[in-house]
């Protein structure tokens, strides 16, 4: 399958701190594949999203996204890149005084110029399209609305729909569900697994819940002190590499995973 993002070697140690929060990271993402990535809190998940889109600069490694070089590369061939690349955040990061469609508009500002965007001036196709995926989402009666108005749920929606309108080859989602409640939480996953499989983009998802991971995703990287311990199959992820990945044994993982699903 065609790899979408490669990461060899990557390494990040912020400053002040002298253990890494990302060691020796090696993985790729194919186009069209959901990978989930689990680990405890402080295990490098976060930092390993954002040294991807350049959001945080590596200390060491690479990273490539669809064939290209984006660690070291000059600011203009980064903006080109991180067109490409969606980011889903757990947080929303969505201007609450603006409305629905100006929030997902802001997906187009990097293939625009600075005085374009600074003033609004958005193609009338761009506009059409971001109100057809509004509509495809559920959000369509919303388009006026401030985003400020909304439930979490939906303006996590809106979150994603506005990382659609970049046209991404991945899709980078931080904890997306973190903070929804279970009802909100399943529409949210769905809606990635199914926008990622039919567009054919990859997604790397960060999730504390290791459930939704067996549930949604087709690959499981786990992560601990900044290392990969896993990197397989999601119906490879038993009970015992569980316990590797978070080094507890599993009677101490209060992860909400049913004991029936997993085997030692």
């Amino acid at each position: 399958m065609e790899q979408v993002v490669e990461v060899c070697g990557l390494q990040k140690t912020y400053r002040g701190s002298g253990k890494p929060a990302v060691r020796g990271v090696n993985m790729a993402v194919a186009r069209g594949e959901m990978i989930g990535v689990i680990g405890p809190s402080g295990a490098g998940k976060s930092t390993l999203l954002r040294c991807i889109n350049h959001l945080v600069v590596p200390t060491a490694g690479r990273v490539f996204i669809e064939g290209e070089e984006i660690t070291g590369a000059s600011p203009a061939k980064t903006r080109k890149l991180r067109r490409r690349v969606g980011m889903v955040f757990q947080r929303h990061n969505l201007v609450a005084r603006l409305t629905v469609l100006q929030n997902v508009m802001h997906g187009r500002l990097g293939y625009m110029s600075t005085l374009d965007g600074a003033l609004g001036r958005y193609a009338e196709e761009d506009k059409r399209r971001a109100v057809n995926i509004l509509e495809q989402t559920g959000l369509g009666d919303f388009l006026y609305h401030r985003a400020g108005e909304l439930s979490g749920g939906q303006r996590q929606r809106v979150g994603i729909v506005r990382a659609l309108m970049q046209e991404p080859a991945v899709l980078l989602c931080d904890e997306p569900i973190a903070s929804l409640d279970p009802a909100s939480a399943q529409v949210v996953m769905e809606l990635i697994r199914d926008v990622c499989r039919r567009r054919a983009i990859a997604c790397v998802v960060n999730l504390h819940q290791v459930d939704a991971a067996l549930k949604y995703t087709d690959r499981i990287i786990g992560m601990f002190e900044g290392e990969i311990v896993y990197d397989g199959p999601t119906a490879e992820l038993t009970g015992s590499v569980i316990e590797k990945i978070y080094n507890k044994p599993m009677a101490e993982l209060m992860i909400g995973i049913e004991r029936t699903e997993l085997t030692a």
